[in-house]
């Protein structure tokens, strides 16, 4: 028996466990929101821009380790969420976004709100898809979730004409996605997996440089369980945040171009670097001929297409991380010329290196008494949460600050956009992640200029009652682009300057917020203990130092070992 389209796309949902979408309706969606009205299964969270609705899915699929689901209109409802789609597409974020299209026969013809959304998003999507047929729709579902969720991970986008929304469909009985062309690696190649442990046996300054590719393939455990029988000290890339203890002894933080000196230090002095799920992106590894030039790599990835693409590898290694580990750590188990005590020991003195590496240049600010640093401000989140709050970013300044102070001790708990880089990412993705993790302390840590980005989201946030709360860095500029003019162009502020600024206290009365404000460091800790106590959104406005800087910091081009310091 035939059923409606919009129903069957319901039905999907069920199937694939959706119970949360974010989106926003429209005329060419309007049949899917008549049925998602009377859906008791799905809670439907109406965001107030449809880039909102991306970020949101993004986080949510972060916490959950499942896939987001975004739903929009056609038009310019389909081209908001572009941003949203590059971004989870540079940082391997599963969601799957569903667009309304008008109906086939206009198509190509300019009809109202037309847009070729399929190939606007070709570039940034890991697949996408034009249902033309109504007979297509419901395997193109099934399929548009099977590729968002395996191999690497990514958005896929459904583009649904409201023609074929308005078809009566067959509902056949899933069966597993079985696609010729499409066959992820998960199973690592047990050669390539003992050439690396034997060359990790040899080594006396190993570095595990850990990346997001951890924490999307649940292999936090199998990690920590490598670092820690072998003594290995641990890098981790911004996506990698969390994906090993970040107080643990091995912990070197984050490595790159805002990273630890010792992390960098260590990866530019190591024999062996073992990189897990990263990607050698530029802003690790600074100039490439410098990184890591002693040293034997190890990479394993589950896209081929990443392996040697930015780095030369002696010893790649295709599979899922979590495979990829568990092998490795049972190689090291059954092999007998593996001492685990041993192996320790040996790297003591390596260790201790590092270790003197930290004390030289230790990650640190300069405290002043008559004004906020913003290093101070995620210190105390850190401390008054203990740790164990999910932490969103915006981007800039606010971002690094909080991958450098704030130590994240569990995966899924630190959602960023890192690959892209967006600004006005985190307040949509605290209220994404706070619906993925209702029981959980949810902070977006943002800038007085990012935040301004995605503002609107507020009501989203009220209208759910979500507790979500804004730690609003406050120095009246855009500060990672300033701090850029202060260092290379002699000063010359041109255009970052936020001279003309709401009252965020009084913007998140407006909406029936609570607004805070510290503007010594004697009130930061006041605030923080009265926002985390209040069952609303907040928005805590901390007034900071105005030409605070973020440093480390390596100077685009330069090796990773030429770190500016102050």
């Amino acid at each position: 028996m035939k059923i409606r389209a919009t129903e069957a796309f319901i039905k999907c949902l069920e199937e694939q466990n959706v119970d949360t979408i974010f989106g926003y309706p429209g005329g060419a969606i309007i049949d899917l929101y008549d049925d998602l009205y009377d859906c008791q299964t799905i809670k439907h969270i109406l965001v107030r821009h449809e880039q909102a609705a991306v970020h949101a899915a993004d986080a949510f699929a972060r916490v959950r380790g499942e896939v987001g689901v975004a739903l929009v209109t056609s038009g310019p409802g389909a081209t908001n969420t572009v941003t949203g789609i590059a971004s989870a597409y540079c940082d391997s974020i599963p969601i799957v976004v569903f667009t309304g299209q008008v109906p086939t026969g206009l198509i190509g013809n300019d009809a109202f709100q037309e847009v070729d959304i399929v190939g606007i998003t070709r570039p940034c999507t890991k697949h996408n898809y034009l249902v033309k047929d109504p007979k297509d729709l419901v395997a193109t579902i099934r399929e548009a979730f099977h590729i968002a969720r395996t191999g690497r991970p990514g958005p896929v986008l459904v583009d649904l004409p409201k023609d074929v929304m308005a078809a009566k469909v067959d509902f056949n009985e899933p069966k597993p996605v079985d696609m010729r062309t499409y066959k992820p690696t998960y199973e690592p190649h047990l050669g390539q997996i003992q050439k690396a442990c034997k060359a990790i046996l040899k080594a006396k300054k190993p570095v595990l440089y850990v990346g997001g590719g951890v924490i999307a393939s649940n292999a936090s455990d199998d990690l920590t369980e490598l670092a820690k029988s072998l003594g290995i000290p641990v890098t981790m890339t911004l996506m990698g945040l969390g994906g090993f203890p970040g107080t643990d002894a091995l912990s070197m933080g984050m490595l790159g171009m805002h990273g630890t000196y010792y992390s960098n230090m260590a990866v530019a002095n190591c024999d062996v670097l073992i990189a897990v799920g990263a990607r050698f992106d530029d802003r690790v590894t600074g100039k490439i001929s410098a990184f890591a030039p002693r040293a034997e790599i190890i990479h394993i990835d589950i896209d081929p297409t990443s392996i040697s693409k930015n780095v030369k590898v002696g010893i790649p290694i295709v599979a899922d991380c979590k495979h990829a580990l568990a092998s490795m750590n049972n190689w090291f188990k059954r092999e007998e010329s593996c001492n685990a005590a041993a192996e320790r020991e040996k790297h003591a003195p390596w260790l201790e290196q590092i270790k003197a590496w930290k004390s030289e240049h230790p990650l640190g600010y300069v405290e002043e008494t008559d004004v906020i640093k913003p290093q101070f401000v995620v210190q105390k989140l850190h401390e008054l949460t203990g740790g164990d709050a999910i932490i969103t970013t915006e981007v800039g300044q606010n971002q690094m600050w909080a991958a450098q102070f704030y130590h994240f001790n569990h995966p899924r708990h630190f959602m960023t956009s890192g690959g892209l880089g967006v600004m006005g990412y985190g307040f949509p993705a605290a209220i994404g992640a706070q619906m993925a993790a209702p029981d959980k302390v949810v902070i977006d840590i943002a800038g007085d200029g990012s935040i301004q980005m995605n503002i609107q989201e507020l009501a989203t946030a009220r209208h759910n009652k979500l507790p979500v709360k804004i730690a609003i860095l406050n120095n009246s500029f855009l500060g990672m682009v300033r701090q850029w003019q202060e260092l290379f162009y002699d000063k010359k502020y041109s255009s970052t300057p936020l001279e003309t600024a709401p009252d965020f206290v009084k913007l998140a009365e407006a909406y029936g917020a609570v607004g805070l404000r510290a503007t010594k460091p004697s009130e930061v800790e006041a605030v923080i203990k009265e926002a985390l106590a209040t069952d609303n959104t907040v928005i805590m406005d901390f007034v900071i130092s105005r030409e605070e800087g973020v440093y480390p910091m390596v100077p685009a081009g330069k090796a990773t070992t030429e770190m500016l310091l102050v």
